[in-house]
């Protein structure tokens, strides 16, 4: 099936939110207090965004599990999601630690941790880190209430409902089928309602950028350069290399056409910073490649919470960056042993608001050998980093959900790949339906 004619590229949304984001840093580095007023637009529309993950991850997962003929199925796939990610953020935080220790940017900066003054947002990061433990995520998984998870937003504890709703729908056989077929259309309407709200994500994109910009300044990106610019790298390097030669070599598939096929999702996080607004595009996107949709259901939003790759990567880089700063030795054996607590405590501020701060405090706190006020030292340029953090772990949750879906044999690889290479049908955006199953 060949690809009908597609609408101009100056009708699509995906250039309206690069025209948006041009708009904002402009306005934010000319106009910085009119920046700054447009907070509350970045911020209603990434709300907007967030109201509809919690319905979307939960009936996306009970129509997955309702439709298994066998639910060994689920808990297979879960097993070899939670074992990839695992392996991948370990090769994440090894890159790192490689990258730091080869380019060594603190040394000579020399920080004396007793005389740097910690305040405002960071020391709440501090104070909030300092008391988490690595396993606070597996004792939230379980939410206060039914409504408690969606009203707090936490993805961990809708994917928990979820699969013990889905799970119990399917046993009770025939007087389940009238809720899964509800479920079902159900899920037809809140897509509608994405549809809509996504047609102000030029607004949201605007709105978030001229705020940063305008809060933050772009002269603070000249202050600690080189560090963005290496965690930038790397992480470029690590999409391309890693992932792209997984994606490449196991599945078959095209890195490059990957990104062109997911450039509106990629557009949106460059413009409001988080991941999670495109969450739900990701999974649709996915499911019409061809990905089954129990394993999209399962394996993506899963992937937001413990596939945190870009994460992975800044948490290292920025670990050891903070230890030559402050004049810190650290042998490779302990750098292998910080590697290992944060393994843990990245997963540990999974979901919380500021989590790279509060798993970096954590990290340095489990330690006690790197200062944990050295983080004032990075503190300034972290929302030039995070968008990149976002990115990667975006592609990061992409290429694993395929990964996955190969490996379980629930991926159509041909349509896969006329689809990366836009010969089957138009790919779904904010202005056209899911496509059937």
């Amino acid at each position: 099936m060949t690809r009908p004619p597609s609408k101009p590229w100056y009708r699509q949304l995906y250039f309206y939110v690069l025209l948006a984001i041009v708009i904002g840093i402009v306005l934010g580095w000319r106009w910085p207090n009119a920046g700054e007023s447009m907070q509350p637009i970045g911020t209603t529309f990434i709300t907007a965004m967030k109201m509809l993950i919690g319905p979307i991850v939960f009936l996306t997962i009970i129509g997955g599990i309702a439709g298994v003929a066998d639910l060994r199925k689920v808990g297979v796939t879960g097993l070899k999601a939670l074992g990839y990610f695992q392996v991948g953020t370990i090769i994440a935080l090894a890159a790192g630690l490689l990258a730091i220790n080869l380019f060594r940017l603190g040394d000579g900066v020399h920080a004396d941790p007793s005389k740097i003054t910690v305040s405002g947002t960071a020391k709440d990061y501090i104070s909030s880190g300092e008391s988490r433990h690595w396993y606070d995520f597996l004792t939230g998984l379980v939410p206060d209430s039914f409504f408690g998870a969606f009203v707090e937003g936490d993805i961990l504890q809708v994917i928990f409902l979820a699969v013990i709703f889905g799970i119990a729908l399917k046993a009770v056989g025939p007087a389940g089928e009238p809720l899964i077929a509800g479920a079902k259309r159900l899920t037809e309407v809140v897509f509608k309602v994405l549809n809509l709200v996504m047609k102000t994500a030029p607004l949201g994109a605007f709105g978030a950028m001229a705020y940063a910009i305008g809060k933050f300044g772009l002269s603070t990106l000249t202050s600690l350069g080189s560090l963005i610019a290496l965690f930038y790298a790397t992480s470029i390097l690590f999409v391309v290399v890693v992932l792209g030669g997984v994606l490449g070599a196991y599945v078959r598939l095209n890195i490059f056409q990957l990104f062109r096929y997911l450039k509106e999702e990629f557009l949106l996080i460059l413009g409001t910073s988080t991941a999670e607004p495109a969450l739900p595009g990701l999974m649709r996107k996915l499911t019409f490649m061809g990905v089954d949709r129990t394993t999209v259901g399962l394996v993506v939003p899963t992937g937001y919470s413990f596939n945190l790759d870009g994460a992975a990567i800044y948490l290292s880089l920025a670990t050891l960056y903070i230890a030559q700063a402050t004049d810190t030795d650290l042998s490779i054996g302990q750098q292998l042993g910080l590697l290992a607590v944060m393994l843990l405590t990245s997963k540990g501020a999974a979901g919380v608001a500021g989590g790279g701060f509060i798993a970096l405090t954590a990290t340095l706190s489990t330690v006690g050998t790197v200062p944990a006020a050295g983080i004032m030292l990075i503190f300034g340029i972290d929302k030039f980093m995070s968008e990149c953090r976002a990115l990667v772990n975006f592609f990061g949750n992409a290429v694993a959900t395929l990964f996955i879906a190969k490996w379980s044999k629930e991926l159509d690889v041909q349509r896969a790949r006329e689809v990366l290479s836009s010969r089957l049908m138009p790919e779904p955006t904010a202005d056209e339906p899911e496509p059937a199953a």
